[in-house]
């Protein structure tokens, strides 16, 4: 899957979803959680972070979420997306994490 001309992995093993994204400073995808809360320990960089219900609705939008940081987990979310910093620029009036 592809959004914005950028990749989305999917973290689907457990050890997959236990690294994510630490100890990266640079990357270019979009990693997609079944998740509905992270943290951002052991990041070396800011990111941005979609939460999304099952049908891809956009729910929450963390702009710039520096290392060590918790996102509790929240209701009615289903997906985390976690990008590069800068990503979600001006994606208020966007519904669908497809329309990024």
């Amino acid at each position: 899957m592809y959004t914005n001309s950028k990749k989305i992995k999917e973290a689907k093993t457990f050890f997959q979803k236990l690294k994510g994204l630490m100890f990266k400073k640079n990357f270019d995808y979009i990693l997609k959680f079944k998740t509905n809360g992270i943290h951002t320990f052991f990041m070396k960089t800011k990111i941005d972070v979609v939460l999304t219900d099952k049908n891809g609705k956009i729910l929450y939008i963390y702009k710039s979420l520096k290392p060590n940081r918790i996102i509790l987990p929240k209701k009615h979310v289903t997906y985390t997306y976690e990008m590069p910093e800068g990503f979600v620029q001006n994606l208020e009036d966007k519904k669908n994490i497809s329309e990024l």
